[in-house]
């Protein structure tokens, strides 16, 4: 939903002009550092707008005339910084040209060092000029965050690169080829051999070969005072690992191979929280190497054990959760959220203590717990429960167990069963968040509902009427429409949670399965009906020769008890087999 005009002034006025107006909160430092917006979402990728300059060359001192142009837009945000360190400082400052249209922003140190818009209206070309500093470095690059509307943005939108006189100008982006001269290219695939004996490992799935390409690979051999790091898998983008004290992003350790036009940069971040993480401008990391073949990234590189230098970079020979992620990059480096969750060991791992051959996770226990124990409850015992109450009445009619009819003594259990397993699993997100998740779309709103649906069913009946009193029809609607309303929002539910990143399920596999097993309990419903309506059209009793008197519903269905119990019995079989696909896939994950 985009917010209104004021709204979102104010919001660009906190995320690029806090320096001015004196907001020391950290936000407007890492707004003009890494020129995100604040208001979430994903920046998009191909960008529609164009920097263009009146020159190529420039002398300190030298103002340079620098457009922004292209579809309507709202929102800009322009810098200059040395095109050798884009993750560095701004470069320069800026005088305007057009006072009603944008506004000169200080960042860092450096005064008027960007330009953004001055308010919402939409704009197609933006004019300013650019100041270069006596201590301009030899090579600048212009970078623009243009927002066309709240959603929809796109960061860092590369620009023309200026070169001071008698400097050689870079036909490839300087910050990789700058780069490229500290790292090399990996001349063969990594390997998983002394895996266990030599170097700790990670491999997903287990035991995997790094050559392959469907194989996650992460390991560290130990040297005398530093550990050697591979890391490889399927992407594109990027891969990366991080350190982490607990199972949750935020306040980790993390390393980072990404794809920059095919050639991989390597980078260290610390990460805050659940936000996008910044990349350092300097790392400690030596003997950087890289491949990127047939889609399969791979980079390996060295560092300390202990980087007292560095405070956000922790010590390698204490234990740790170990990350490994993978995701899209755009083409100037800017790396987006992981699609799925990222694999997370089970335990605690010294990656300097003795060396281990492990899997990892990329669905938390408590998490498969709770998806395990809803399946059994909302497609096995609960809708066994239903056929017995529903057709089963006539044909357990002369069966009593522990002094009550057959059919409702089983229901009961069943439905009891399904109340202790909802109950139960219900809990366990709120055990593994912590409290309520914001991730999770509509699926936690559905599955409260469907608890206290729930809840209520079973205390509803414990003041049901008895069979001939008045209200025993109300009381029957009711009973019946609350648990079909309930039975409804937990497959809808199910639906939803099996496609959240912390149980994500094949595709295929859960849109099938939920499918198949949707059609199945409807056609064995749909089948014992049919079953039932037959029989009873059979049998005619004729009175008087006028009077044509149906034989009553119970004796009629009681004929037909071996054909019901042969097909609960397939039925039964059948969510069996659903439940245990389930399973299989859910211990894969």
């Amino acid at each position: 939903m985009e917010l209104p005009s004021l709204a979102l002034a104010v919001w660009m006025f906190v995320c690029f002009c806090a320096p001015v107006g004196g907001y020391p909160n950290g936000k407007v430092r890492e707004a003009c550092t890494s020129m995100i917006p604040c208001h979430g979402g994903s920046p998009q990728l191909s960008p529609e707008h164009t920097i263009t300059v009146n020159g190529t060359e420039f002398k300190p001192g030298d103002n340079i005339e620098v457009s922004l142009s292209g579809p309507d837009f709202e929102g800009f945000f322009i810098q200059a910084r040395d095109a050798e360190h884009l993750d560095g400082p701004a470069v320069g400052s800026f005088m305007l040209a057009d006072r009603r249209l944008s506004q000169l922003l200080t960042c860092g140190r450096t005064k008027n060092s960007a330009v953004s818009q001055t308010s919402k209206t939409k704009k197609k070309q933006v004019k300013v000029y650019w100041i270069a500093p006596g201590d301009a470095p030899k090579h600048v690059q212009f970078l623009a965050t243009v927002v066309k509307k709240y959603r929809t943005f796109w960061v860092k939108i590369p620009g023309p690169i200026v070169s001071q006189p008698d400097v050689l100008s870079p036909t490839t982006p300087l910050h990789a080829t700058s780069e490229a001269v500290s790292a090399s290219y990996l001349s063969k695939p990594f390997s998983a051999s002394g895996c266990g004996s030599m170097k700790f490992c990670i491999r997903n799935p287990s035991n995997c070969d790094p050559e392959s390409a469907s194989c996650f690979f992460l390991s560290f051999q130990k040297e005398e005072s530093s550990v050697f790091i591979e890391m490889s898998g399927p992407s594109e983008g990027y891969l990366a690992f991080a350190l982490s004290h607990d199972q949750w992003m935020g306040d980790d350790d993390a390393y980072l191979c990404i794809n920059e036009d095919h050639h991989v940069h390597v980078s260290t971040a610390h990460l805050t929280g659940r936000s996008r993480p910044l990349l350092d401008s300097e790392n400690a990391l030596e003997d950087v190497s890289w491949r990127l073949v047939d889609g399969v990234l791979q980079c390996s590189f060295r560092r300390s054990i202990h980087l007292p230098a560095y405070k956000e970079r922790f010590n390698l020979d204490a234990s740790y959760y170990i990350f490994l992620a993978d995701g899209e990059a755009s083409e100037g480096g800017l790396i987006y959220k992981h699609h799925r969750q990222p694999l997370i060991t089970d335990g605690l791992c010294n990656v300097t203590g003795p060396p281990q051959d492990i899997g990892g996770s990329r669905s938390p226990r408590l998490v498969k717990a709770h998806g395990a124990l809803m399946f059994v409850a909302w497609i096995t015992t609960v809708s066994i429960g239903v056929i017995v109450a529903r057709f089963f009445k006539p044909v357990w009619a002369h069966s009593f167990l522990f002094g009550k009819e057959m059919w409702f003594q089983v229901h009961r259990m069943l439905m009891l069963t399904t109340v202790l397993l909802t109950s139960i699993s219900f809990v366990l997100p709120f055990i593994y968040r912590g409290g309520w998740s914001q991730q999770a779309g509509f699926h936690p709103y559905l599955g409260c509902t469907v608890m206290a649906l729930t809840i209520f069913q079973p205390l509803m009946a414990g003041f049901r009427p008895s069979r001939h009193a008045p209200r025993r029809q109300l009381f029957n609607w009711f009973h019946w429409s609350t648990g079909t309303t309930a039975r409804i929002l937990a497959v809808v539910t199910m639906f939803l949670g099996m496609d959240l990143p912390a149980l994500d399920l094949p595709d295929a596999w859960d849109t099938y399965t939920m499918i198949g097993f949707v059609a199945w309990h409807v056609g064995i419903d749909v089948l014992l009906e049919i079953h039932s309506y037959c029989l009873i059209r059979k049998v005619e009793v004729i009175e008087d020769d006028r009077v044509q008197i149906l034989q009553s519903l119970t004796s009629a269905e009681a004929e037909g008890h071996l054909f019901k119990q042969v097909v609960l019995t397939i039925y039964v079989c059948g969510n069996i087999v659903f439940l245990v696909a389930f399973l299989i896939a859910v211990n894969k994950i």
